[in-house]
């Protein structure tokens, strides 16, 4: 399904220098910012004390926030747990504070509100918590980014994998140097984003990758260098490219704006992710590949040709 074609190819590769320097300046700043600044954790990777509560009605969820943040617990989360009627609210820890301290002075604060509200239990949830979880996230990040790079060096040739994978971790590192940059906070919700990120990305490599194969296979542009193949690639699946990142950002669009304080840094990591994922599998995966020198032969094995000798008599 097509809304349109491009007739004539865009020169993308003309300008891929350009944007590469681009890439690389704006790569080293999300680096330094993780570095400078750090990510904001939240509550499940630096621990804290977590309530589950119970109204025998929906709760108010926002004026739940609203009452947890006047008591000067800015860094909450406040979210339903199971049903409409349980809620369950994290709270970082505070020096000099037990947990049944932070509690009490929670439900007091609820009770105001509301005097039906309820207290189900409360846990204590240790840093040790938080480093086991950022340890396991890490890891899931590797296995993915492994995962992929072999993935596609069997389906298509080394140089694809290698550029595929630096333009799929150049999303992810944006994404995380805009998190450090905001201070906005990193929570397993976002953690997820980021993993969806880098399958969304490799997909959009896998399409370009697959036009560039097929375009050094056709005989009408088996001839053309590199950098017009890949820009006929490139053009040919712009198309196809609107259609999937245009439905797929309208959906990310109605979490951003519909979806809450529980999906809105979800949403902001997806809406980064597409934007930074279209952009590099056009001058970061594309581009790289062709400074690798992928060529024709990369991806066609040459046909032998047949000895005449053979099964000749004498």
């Amino acid at each position: 399904m097509e809304f349109f074609r491009i007739k004539k190819d865009i020169p993308f590769m003309r300008h891929a220098l350009v944007f590469n320097v681009i890439s690389a300046l704006t790569f080293v700043a999300a680096v330094f910012f993780l570095f400078h600044k750090g990510l904001h954790l939240s509550i499940e990777f630096t621990g804290g004390t977590i309530m589950e509560v119970s109204y025998p009605k929906p709760a108010n969820l926002e004026a739940m926030r609203k009452t947890v943040n006047d008591l000067g617990f800015t860094d909450s989360q406040v979210q339903s747990f199971g049903t409409a009627q349980d809620v369950i609210i994290r709270l970082p820890t505070q020096k000099g504070i037990s947990s049944s301290q932070l509690s009490e002075k929670v439900m007091a604060g609820l009770k105001v509100q509301d005097a039906s509200v309820t207290l189900q239990r409360v846990e204590f949830v240790g840093p040790q918590v938080g480093e086991e979880l950022a340890h396991n996230g890490l890891m899931a990040l590797l296995m993915v980014v492994i995962g992929i790079m072999i993935y596609l060096a069997f389906r298509f040739e080394w140089k694809f994998a290698v550029s595929a994978i630096i333009a799929n971790l150049h999303d992810v590192v944006i994404i995380l140097g805009f998190f450090a940059f905001f201070q906005w906070e990193f929570s397993l919700t976002v953690l997820a984003a980021v993993l969806a990120v880098l399958g969304y990305s490799v997909n959009e490599s896998v399409v370009v990758f697959d036009r560039v194969r097929e375009t050094f296979r056709d005989r009408r542009y088996g001839k053309l260098p590199t950098p017009e193949v890949m820009n006929h690639a490139i053009t040919s699946t712009i198309s196809r490219t609107i259609i999937t990142h245009g439905s797929t950002q309208m959906m990310v669009l109605s979490m951003l704006l519909f979806g809450g304080p529980t999906l809105h840094y979800f949403a902001v990591a997806l809406t980064i992710g597409i934007l930074f994922g279209i952009y590099s599998s056009v001058f970061v995966a594309a581009a790289v590949a062709m400074w690798l020198g992928v060529k024709r032969e990369d991806l066609i094995k040459p046909v032998k040709e047949k000895d005449d000798t053979d099964g000749a008599v004498v």
